[in-house]
């Protein structure tokens, strides 16, 4: 039985979300999460805007003027790392986190001043953050777990990060592998993606085998000792990556701690298979020898027994290949993940400002509005 009867209360009616997202631009996946939802809200007729803050934000918030939200925003979505000093405190909160930097496993990885950073500095603005949210996001069931383990949040729900798997990230021909055998990085030069190992599994590999991999917009990947049959393909716009994707015979990801990595869903939306590292979060979105194949962290042998498996084995490389592509189309479409994030939207505006009715009705049971879109 539908209990908004009598009140009133349809579809037609009930008030659209208009979001704000001040987000510092930290040059990494997060802006990348931001500027694609919101692509894809204003495609969906939704009203939505991104504040920039400067990367200092993060760490010296003081320094930064406290932008004020647009007269017309009813919802303010926000990245957990974000300092309270930018949050208003008029508007609802949806909260996205995209990794958890506390989580066990990840520690070995870090240096002494960012188990500082993080400890004391991240882990308390991002409890403050959860704390008052209307709605928390994890983007992959890991990083959900991390969450309610940490900060104590049961309500978190998992939306998966959406690409656009219809117009750019799309499959190319059926061909022939390379020979050499392509191998493709795409990412950040940090420890924690294990690029370290891409060397030595190279070497390893031998002259049968390249990789090509794209440039750290900082210059990292110059810090990084590799053998001749690599070369750097430098910094790539969307549709070049895209491109680059397709050209490859497969991505090359011995990383050790992730949230969501679109790297691996850009991929395999574009029918390239990933040989990555078996921690949580790629396992949750890797079926291993369906489609992709998972390997030991910080395995280089396991890592080269891998890649030689699926460049000798072309049935296999080519049933992998449609594989990824068909699991990027269901769970990663940009359509999917904007229509998850509009329903959360519609649950956290107030009542009275949804249906224009009495705070003293904010009790009414109103599942009937609601669709099955996300994973709990």
């Amino acid at each position: 039985m539908d209990s908004t009867r009598g009140l009133g209360i349809t579809r037609k009616n009930v008030s659209q979300p208009a979001v704000w997202l001040p987000t510092i631009r930290a040059g990494s996946g997060t802006d990348v999460f931001t500027e694609r939802l919101v692509e894809g809200l204003r495609r969906r007729g939704i009203r939505a805007e991104i504040t920039w803050l400067p990367l200092r934000a993060e760490y010296a918030p003081w320094t930064v003027p406290v932008p004020k939200p647009p007269n017309w925003a009813n919802i303010v979505h926000i990245n957990s790392w974000l300092h309270p000093r930018f949050v208003p405190r008029n508007l609802p909160t949806v909260v996205t986190v995209h990794h958890s930097v506390h989580d066990p496993a990840f520690m070995p990885y870090k240096t002494l001043p960012q188990k500082i950073y993080h400890r004391f500095w991240i882990r308390p603005i991002e409890a403050r953050n959860l704390e008052r949210a209307a709605v928390v996001t994890a983007v992959s069931r890991h990083v959900a777990a991390q969450v309610k383990k940490l900060f104590g949040r049961t309500d978190v729900v998992v939306v998966y990060n959406g690409i656009d798997v219809e117009n750019t990230f799309t499959p190319g021909s059926e061909r022939e592998p390379h020979r050499p055998f392509r191998l493709l990085y795409v990412g950040n030069w940090v420890k924690r993606k294990g690029v370290d190992l891409l060397g030595p599994i190279l070497e390893t590999l031998g002259p049968d085998f390249e990789l090509v991999y794209t440039a750290d917009r900082s210059g990292a990947h110059t810090q990084y000792p590799l053998p001749p049959n690599c070369r750097c393909i430098g910094r790539l716009a969307p549709h070049d990556l895209a491109r680059t994707y397709r050209n490859a015979d497969a991505l090359l990801f011995p990383s050790r701690s992730e949230g969501l990595p679109l790297t691996i869903i850009e991929a395999m939306a574009c029918g390239l298979s990933p040989v990555a590292s078996n921690i949580p979060a790629v396992a949750s979105i890797v079926q291993n020898g369906v489609t992709g194949l998972l390997c030991t962290p910080n395995d280089i042998r396991a890592f080269e027994r891998a890649v030689r498996s699926l460049s000798t084995e072309r049935k296999a490389w080519l049933a992998m290949r449609l594989a990824a592509r068909e699991h990027a189309l269901r769970e990663f479409s940009i359509t999917e993940q904007t229509r998850a994030y509009f329903h959360l939207y519609l649950r956290s505006i107030p009542w009275n400002e949804r249906f224009g009715i009495r705070d003293s009705l904010r009790t009414t049971d109103c599942s009937s509005l609601s669709e099955p879109w996300a994973e709990r």
